[in-house]
């Protein structure tokens, strides 16, 4: 395991010699210690990847050789996946199968975005048809410049290569900040691009806190664009910030989807989605669609059956087999989550099955699968996000009763709707306001289609070329032609 900064194609310790503690959420065990970067850090960095930019010729490299390095990238990241899904698992907490998954879909990430960078070769400028035949015009695309990416922990290796493989195919140059609680794999990702050949200061990673590292990276003046995915607070934060300095922004932020599912919908089915879209990743992810709404039909039954398998879920460390339910990251969010239970019950809120410590886990930040009813509509359960394994469940009447519930949230990052009436299932999809919406499933997630929210839940796409988009500018360029002089002073 690595531990020091990453920066300038070089290994080395934070500026002050400062570490932190990496901690197994299973054991809660201390399994680590990694350099905690300081301002000064994040200014090396930041210059390092300014200077790879503007003079070493990283935005010049043709597309189709960045893209070899991030194909090496992909490669390097493959020949080490069950080394690095280890590592996601004590650092994270996640079951070894979703762990291992995480990985194979990142670098199957840096792969498609290698494709992309050898498109903008083919694609250089396009040409824009004038009504002045004096003049041609045409626009180019070309990299932002230094980006800042900063990223959570709920999937420390997949996010990063959301984030750097777009900006690597773009021409950008980056400096990386990984969440303070799992900041392994990240710096596995610099071993593999050292590895692969990357060139000085095209990627640079500093580990650490928020509050130091990452409020560097985003009050740096060397920096042209930020790139975020977390917290809706956080990310107001950083707009905010950007504000001065005019950066350009691209925030993926919290989610309280909502989960609708019709009376003619196969109840098992609907179970296994709902389960899938709560309970995988323990609850942690952004798009979790936490908020279910079941048509009255089949309220009961659904439900008893929800209670019924989710009763069944292994709960456990994730590196033993069969388990499919882990430790949430650490003490900070196991106390959170824990709180925000309560205060559903203080609510009025009623616990149909989990919602404590299970039995026999003395150590390990472990929490039971937790489905609630009659969370009012007005409560923190159901409009606030949770980010654990909770889910609230209530009934609905009407199509429009549904639609209703679930566009009144201040979120709109993801939506699920389940029916066998197609027709239904696409007018309800289209009524979602939502950037992500799925249809008879829940969190299918493919880094060719696009990925960001409405509403608070963000700003910009990720994933697929509009992924690549966010790390680049267009530019006009525009010639004078005519052999007339333009003659309007001087004649």
């Amino acid at each position: 395991m690595r531990s020091e900064l990453y920066i300038d194609g070089t290994w080395r310790p934070s500026s002050d010699g400062r570490t932190f503690d990496v901690v197994n959420p299973a054991t809660e065990e201390v399994i680590h210690r990694a350099a905690a970067a300081s301002a000064e850090d994040v200014d090396i960095a930041v210059k390092a990847a300014r200077r790879a930019f503007d003079k070493d010729g990283w935005p010049k490299l043709a597309g189709r050789k960045r893209a070899r390095y991030l194909r090496a990238i992909a490669d390097g990241i493959r020949a080490r996946q069950a080394e690095v899904a280890r590592l996601e698992v004590i650092d994270n907490g996640k079951p070894l199968p979703e762990a291992d998954w995480d990985i194979a879909d990142a670098a199957g990430c840096f792969d498609f975005y290698a494709g992309l960078a050898e498109q903008l070769d083919n694609n250089p400028e396009e040409p824009i048809a004038l009504a002045d035949a004096r003049f041609t015009s045409k626009a180019v695309k070309e990299p932002i410049g230094v980006a800042g990416a900063i990223i959570p922990w709920n999937y420390p290796l997949l996010m990063a290569a959301w984030k750097v493989a777009p900006a690597l195919a773009a021409g950008c140059t980056v400096v990386l900040k990984p969440a303070e609680v799992t900041s392994l794999t990240a710096l596995e990702l610099a071993a593999i691009a050292d590895e692969a050949g990357l060139p000085p200061g095209v990627l640079n990673i500093v580990t650490g806190a928020g509050s130091v590292a990452g409020q560097a990276i985003i009050d740096h003046k060397g920096v042209d664009k930020l790139a975020f995915t977390g917290s809706g607070p956080v990310g107001a934060k950083i707009m905010a910030a950007a504000a001065r300095d005019i950066k350009r922004v691209s925030l993926e932020l919290g989610g309280k989807s909502p989960f609708v599912v019709f009376d003619d919908a196969d109840i098992d089915d609907a179970v296994e989605w709902i389960m899938f879209g709560i309970f995988w990743n323990q609850g942690q992810v952004c798009s979790a669609t936490s908020r279910v709404l079941v048509q009255e039909g089949i309220y009961e039954r659904l439900l008893a059956r929800l209670v019924e398998e989710t009763k069944k879920i292994k709960i456990g460390d994730g590196l033993q087999e069969g388990v499919l339910l882990g430790p949430l990251v650490s003490r900070r969010q196991y106390e959170q989550v824990l709180a925000a239970i309560e205060a559903a019950k203080d609510a009025g809120a009623m616990v149909a099955c989990g919602g404590k410590r299970p039995e026999g886990f003395e150590k390990g930040y472990y929490l039971e699968p937790t489905v609630l009813t009659n969370a009012p509509l007005d409560s923190d359960a159901w409009r606030e996000e949770i980010f654990g394994p909770v889910l609230c469940i209530r009934p609905f009447a009407t199509e429009e009763e549904a639609i209703e519930l679930a566009n009144d949230s201040r979120f709109g990052l993801a939506a699920a709707v389940m029916s066998k009436d197609d027709l239904r299932a696409e007018r309800v999809a289209s009524a979602f306001r939502a950037g992500i919406v799925w249809i008879n499933c829940s969190q299918p997630t493919f880094t060719e289609a696009p990925w960001g929210g409405y509403k608070e839940s963000g700003l910009g796409r990720e994933l697929g070329r509009w992924g690549l988009e966010n790390y680049l500018e267009t530019k006009q360029i525009t010639k004078y032609v005519s052999e007339d002089s333009w003659g309007w002073y001087i004649r």
